[in-house]
């Protein structure tokens, strides 16, 4: 068991340097510690900490109201997950983010839904979530609470929140609604997760997420970069010709000018520095899954999908059966732990004429495949909240 230190999160502190007024300065100026141990508190990456040193950071916390003598030195810390679904269940406010799209035919816009494969994921989510991926019931046999409470972690508030899908409402309105989300979400405090449900063409809150965390223009094409590794995420979902085409920086119909990637599908940057291609056709589909944690600040964002309704359904009978292929992190560093994956789907061939998505659908051979830590090191780096805290913060 393996324990992270919340300074960052007790503070509210961001590592925007906008957002940050003098957070560093005014720790050392009222504690005596050396500033860029300061700075690594606020990144959990300190290796010890002296008991002088934490009495005064428990000091500094009551005086400035940031918590109470009664819940310290123990807010300090936090239990690191251990697996994919303890990732999750271990937030305090979990929040489940689905795009919505109207019934073109119907009169009044509140006859509105969301899709079915996105509704079968959520519905697998919940169900990892709660029981551990159905571990939850071990886990209270092997550690059984003495005092009667539950030992299983599983969030206190659960949220979900609906958006726009692109074309479902004007644009300034799609952007609006998710911008708010997302917003509400960034600033809430307590540890907290947000999951956004389905790929940019259905959920623009991924959009917002993958922007933000490899420090791009949201709804800003990238088709037009030099080559695929001067592009800001290191993954690129191919639209079809037919689909629609809302802008994107992890999506489009070119990967680069030096690589056109005339066929639909995902590609991504692999272990062997590669970009690597996995189709989307009648015999294969794919999906992806990407998060970014920031344990110091007790935060988590995460956005799933499949290239298609049937590979997003495929995605949620993965994770039923194996979702700690998607974990650990890939990468680590900066205060930061990110995983991005691309799952491949070969499609049977007795199920790749049918129609009925209420069947249960076979899955044949699948592949799991992670975006190296080198890319996702070189790209999150970029990013100013993953990067190191400025020396000129006052």
């Amino acid at each position: 068991m393996q324990y992270s230190f919340r300074l960052a999160e007790l503070l509210g502190h961001s590592p925007d340097p906008r957002k940050r007024p003098g957070t560093i300065k005014t720790i050392v100026e009222y504690t005596g510690l050396d500033r860029h141990q300061v700075a690594a508190l606020l990144k959990n990456e300190i290796r010890y900490i002296p008991l002088k040193a934490l009495s005064r950071l428990c000091d500094y916390l009551i005086e400035h109201g940031h918590a109470s003598a009664a819940e310290l030195p123990g807010a300090l810390f936090a239990i690191e997950p251990e697996s994919f679904w303890e990732l999750l269940a271990r937030r305090s406010r979990l929040e489940i983010c689905l795009g919505v799209r109207r019934d073109v035919e119907a009169k009044s816009p509140e006859v509105s839904f969301v899709v079915a494969s996105d509704a079968v994921l959520l519905g697998e989510i919940l169900n990892g979530v709660t029981t551990l991926g159905g571990t939850a019931k071990h886990k209270k046999e092997l550690f059984p609470d003495p005092v009667g409470h539950n030992a299983v972690p599983h969030p206190e508030y659960m949220k979900q929140s609906l958006v726009w899908s692109p074309g479902q409402a004007s644009p300034v309105e799609v952007k609006r609604r998710a911008n708010r989300v997302y917003d509400e979400f960034c600033d809430s405090r307590s540890d907290k997760g947000l999951i956004a449900i389905g790929s940019t063409k259905s959920n623009p809150v991924v959009e917002l997420i993958l922007a933000r965390a490899f420090n791009c223009e949201p709804f800003v094409s990238q088709d037009n970069a030099a080559t695929p590794e001067s592009r800001n995420v290191p993954f690129f979902v191919r639209y079809r010709e037919n689909d629609p085409h809302p802008a994107s920086c992890a999506a489009g119909l070119k990967l680069s000018k030096s690589f056109p990637s005339k066929d639909p599908g995902i590609y991504y940057e692999g272990t062997d520095g590669k970009w690597h291609f996995a189709p989307a056709n009648d015999k294969e589909d794919c999906a992806f899954l990407f998060y970014v944690h920031r344990e110091s600040q007790g935060r988590l964002e995460m956005c799933m999908g499949g290239f298609s309704g049937r590979a997003t359904r495929l995605l949620a009978r993965t994770l039923t059966a194996c979702a700690d292929d998607f974990w650990p992190p890939r990468f680590e560093g900066q205060g930061v732990q990110a995983g991005a994956f691309i799952a491949s789907f070969a499609i049977p061939a007795d199920s790749r004429k049918s129609r009925d998505i209420l069947s249960d659908e076979a899955v044949g051979e699948v592949n799991i495949q992670a975006v190296s830590q080198e890319a996702l090191q070189r790209t999150l780096l970029q990013s100013g909240d993953a990067g190191p805290l400025a020396d000129s913060e006052s």
